[in-house]
């Protein structure tokens, strides 16, 4: 459907691709992934036909058509409904319309057949393009993507640029294009609005281009990963996890490539020179010299994941609780956040509070802040030291500042190395720390104050979104430092990767109330999940222990325990297959550190995939182990 072929691209002399290439098939799902600079959405923007190649080609089918959602449709304005914007998308069926509307018109003083005839091919081409239903189909994604009902009458010009994206992309989901290319689509959609995106794209019937730095989304929605990197286009065939685990493999196997050619270039290199002055060897010294000038070197790997070691230091402990909400309420008019509810933040409290935009989670976290004005109680624990983190403290960052100085300014009394070494953990080296604040973009802005927050010794954080703007390799790297932390914090966010990293309760609103899952966002997930399911109504708390059952008769217990007996079986043959795959896994490990093994590029491929099938083999074999342990639990209790 689209070829790019030996693609090159220059940005002031410097490459930002040379010769890459890659095939884009109807009905591809792929991630677009890289370090930021690396030049995913320049791609985008390349494919599109708004740049041009520095060389090569990128062709496409004559039948292929081409839908770009890029942040520069933020600055779109219309005094338009936003219904009628997306409705845009049907120009063809709305044309036909407006047609027949003048059709009609003229039949009011012109009855011929010719007319008659006119109208009715009119009808049933119009009818052909499902016109009745284009209203509907409009209105069902911009609901499906967060809009109420009784916004969609409203002007374009009166909503923010991130709900005028929305507006764009439902137009463009509409349009339903041969290619689908999305430059960061999440950026500015809520958890449902998310996840109803997700759904749509892994039944669209086009190819889909994706860039974007929520993992769990690429997950969810693609089936194939394109790596950025080196100015090339290297494909993964899986999800955004395969790519990781497969980059991985790959790295293991590219880095002991290196190591063996080394080793050869540096014995080639002593045969050169020892026998370089020997007229008998002088052809074999000229064969082995030319044999090196054309070897195409194997480059070394540059691990791109940072491990982060961060000291938190606390000068004071906070009591057990730190937060509390008693009968709290809050409205702005009609429209209600919170009526009359109470809630506790405890020490080592790590609080993940999501839901959809609109519902009051930033007015929540300024309440528990105590910036925020209410109705009720609101009080705060003992050596409570707050620091708050939100993306308008950006603009609150000294503009003339040194990135070092800015850092110094937040008081820690940490030096000038512990700060470095902080702002390393955060990408910022070498000569990068006396960078000036202004001329630092969007996302390293926010590594910035994000660090700053961290530092701050403050034993309780807020955080409002503070994964935007950042890309997968700094996600990573707050994950890691939040791990670290030992003190209490409350997180507003809609990266499922990020919350699954870092929360230990989830916090949402619900009929104006904040409810509370005590457990992570996997275990929250499941278990609304179940409640959908079961189409029972969402529970203020999370289930609490059931009842114990009734008592159960002999054959009951009979029964039980012969099926117990059988289950532990089953457990037995189990374990003595992951026993048994463990061992084989080892074995291939072992003969992989070989480095003759990869001299042979067919038997190291075989190795790869062998690997591959025993990994997805024991993934498979520990979930059934799992599986059959509660099972076993389950009933032992109902025995016991």
């Amino acid at each position: 459907m689209l070829s790019i072929s030996n693609l090159s691209y220059y940005i002031g002399g410097r490459p930002l691709y040379e010769n890459a290439n890659l095939h884009i098939k109807p009905k591809d799902k792929i991630g677009l992934v890289g370090q930021n600079g690396t030049g995913k959405s320049t791609l985008l923007k390349i494919i599109s036909g708004d740049f041009q190649p520095s060389s090569g080609e990128v062709q496409k089918a004559k039948d292929c058509t081409i839908g770009f959602l890029n942040q520069d449709l933020l600055s779109y304005q219309s005094d338009d409904s936003i219904l009628d914007v997306a409705l845009a998308a049907f120009k063809e069926t709305l044309d036909l319309q407006e047609e027949i509307n003048q059709v009609l018109i003229q039949m009011e003083t012109d009855h011929s057949e010719e007319i008659m005839d006119r109208l009715a091919k009119l009808q049933d081409q119009f009818e052909a393009n499902e016109g009745y239903t284009i209203k509907a189909k409009a209105e069902e994604v911009l609901e499906g993507i967060g809009f109420k009902t009784s916004d969609l009458q409203k002007p374009l010009r009166t909503f923010s640029g991130g709900w005028r994206m929305r507006v764009m992309l439902a137009k463009l989901l509409l349009e339903k294009p041969s290619l689908l290319m999305l430059d960061e689509p999440t950026n500015h959609l809520d958890l449902p609005s998310i996840q109803w995106v997700e759904n749509y794209l892994k039944t669209y019937e086009g190819a889909v281009v994706v860039v974007s730095h929520d993992q769990t989304f690429l997950d969810n929605c693609i089936s194939s990963t394109v790596e950025v990197a080196n100015q090339t286009l290297t494909l993964y065939s899986g999800n955004y996890s395969f790519y990781k685990e497969e980059k991985k493999e790959r790295m293991e196997i590219q880095q002991n490539a290196y190591e063996n050619q080394q080793q050869m270039i540096k014995q080639t290199e002593k045969f050169i020179e020892r026998f370089r002055a020997k007229a008998t060897k002088s052809n074999q010294v000229q064969s082995r010299i030319k044999a090196l000038d054309r070897m195409e070197k194997v480059h070394e790997v540059v691990d791109d994941q940072v491990s982060v070691n961060f000291k938190f230091k606390f000068s004071k402990q906070s009591g057990r609780d730190v937060v509390v909400l008693d009968h709290v309420s809050k409205a702005y008019g009609e429209n209600v956040i919170l009526k009359n509810t109470t809630a506790r933040i405890e020490r080592g409290d790590k609080i993940a509070l999501i839901g959809a935009n609109g519902k009051g989670k930033s007015t929540l976290l300024r309440i528990i802040d105590g910036s925020e004005k209410i109705n009720g109680e609101r009080e705060e624990g003992y050596n409570v030291i707050k620091s708050f983190f939100a993306q308008h403290q950006l603009e609150a960052l000294t503009l003339e500042n040194e990135v070092l100085q800015e850092m110094s300014q937040e008081g820690s009394a940490k030096t000038e190395t512990e700060l470095r070494n902080v702002l390393g953990c955060f990408l910022f080296t070498n000569d990068d720390v006396f960078k000036k604040i202004k001329v630092l973009s969007g996302g390293e802005k926010s590594r910035v104050a994000l660090a700053k927050t961290l530092i701050s010794e403050a034993n309780f954080l807020l955080l409002d979104e503070p994964t935007n703007h950042l890309d997968f390799q700094s996600v990573n790297i707050l994950i890691q430092a939040l791990q670290q932390y030992e003190g209490t914090f409350v997180t507003v966010s809609h990266d499922r990767h990020f919350i699954k990293g870092v929360a230990n309760k989830i916090w949402f609103i619900e009929d104006h109330e904040i409810k509370e899952y005590p457990g992570t966002y996997e275990e929250y997930a499941f278990w609304k999940s179940q409640q959908v399911e079961k189409k029972e109504p969402t529970a203020e708390k999370a289930p609490k222990k059931s009842k114990p059952a009734p008592q159960k008769s002999q054959v009951e217990l009979n029964q039980a325990k012969k099926e117990l007996k059988k289950l532990e079986e089953s457990l037995s043959k189990v374990e003595a297959s992951i026993e048994k795959l463990e061992q084989s896994k080892s074995q291939l490990e072992t003969k992989m550190a070989d480095p003759s093994l990869y001299s042979d590029d067919e038997e190291a491929k075989k190795a790869q995939l062998k690997h591959q099938e025993l990994h997805k083999q024991l993934n498979e074999m520990n979930d059934k182990w799992e599986a059959l342990v509660d099972q076993i639990s389950m009933i032992q209790e109902t025995i016991a």
